[in-house]
């Protein structure tokens, strides 16, 4: 899983505004909002999280670490648009 942070993170590193990161994952506008803004792993469902990751990594985002032990994001490639 990754937390509210993380999201945040990976979605400068590709500079997507939510609208955009909403639109490539096909997650609700204000559920990219919300998720982005709890602390850890976002409550609600984990198809959810895992549609926003897939979209991320997709774009050359790779999630390091875990929930409590040094979550971070780094890019890794640049996807084509």
């Amino acid at each position: 899983m990754i937390t509210g942070a993380q999201l945040r993170a990976a979605r400068a590193l590709l500079r997507w505004s939510a609208k955009e990161t909403a639109k490539r994952s096909g997650v609700a506008l204000t559920t990219v909002q919300r998720l982005e803004q709890e602390d850890g792993v976002p409550g609600g469902r984990s198809q959810t999280l895992l549609e926003l990751q897939r979209a991320l990594e997709a774009a050359g985002v790779e999630f390091v670490g875990t929930p409590d032990q040094a979550p971070g994001v780094r890019l890794v490639r640049v996807a084509k648009s």
